[in-house]
């Protein structure tokens, strides 16, 4: 069955079905016999041929969730016709109106039983996120006049942070009403640094994806 499929197939296999079982009962609380128990006849043996551990296939998960955000961000990065204030704009609506966000927030993964994914999304968002996109539309923001800062490279660490983080419901836990404060208090921070990214559009679509979080944990 699934051992006879092209390396790739299996691989692929693995990864939706780990991903499924992380969100649903959390990475601490997936064994590596719950991932076999739904893989339709593949073995131990066949696993460990394509990842050494548990923690392996949670680092190919990540590397695979991120890689979509990654490369939209990359577009939106390299585009010319927009200034740096602009693409930060961009940025933030892309990233909230990709299909996949409705399926992870109705899905609500309980990241408190998923540290270990939650600090391989974090790490890549320090170590890969910050420096690579939002970085240099920063310094680009620098340049053309529309972004005013003196540290870039914390203002890209900050704007990811508060918003993948800081304001996430499924690692907090927050009410629409409190996800709706913080997303206040985010806006004004961002006009503070002159950057007016939010309107009442991506507002709007926070608090739909922070009640569909809620809704699917009743």
């Amino acid at each position: 069955m699934a051992r006879n499929k092209h390396p790739e197939e299996t691989v692929n296999l693995i990864l939706s079905v780990a991903f499924r079982l992380f969100m649903e009962k959390g990475y601490e609380h997936t064994s590596i016999q719950d991932i076999i128990d739904n893989l339709g006849g593949l073995s131990k043996g066949a696993i460990y041929h394509h990842f050494k551990s548990k923690e392996d296939i949670l680092f190919a998960v990540t590397d695979r969730m991120t890689a979509e955000s990654n490369q939209m961000l990359a577009v939106i990065r390299d585009r010319t016709d927009l200034n740096g204030k602009e693409k930060l704009k961009t940025i933030f609506k892309a990233s909230i109106n990709r299909p996949v966000q409705d399926d992870i927030f109705t899905v609500a993964p309980d990241f408190h039983n998923n540290a270990k994914l939650l600090f391989s999304l974090l790490h890549d968002t320090i170590d890969n996120v910050a420096p690579n996109y939002i970085l240099p539309i920063i310094q680009q923001g620098i340049s053309d006049g529309s972004i005013e800062t003196n540290y870039p490279e914390q203002l890209a660490e900050l704007i990811l942070l508060a918003a993948n983080i800081w304001m996430n419901p499924m690692i907090f836990n927050s009410s629409v009403e409190e996800s709706y404060r913080k997303f206040m208090v985010f806006n004004q921070m961002m006009q503070s640094f002159g950057l007016d990214i939010i309107d009442g559009e991506i507002l709007e679509r926070l608090q739909e994806l922070t009640s569909i979080y809620q809704k699917s944990k009743r």
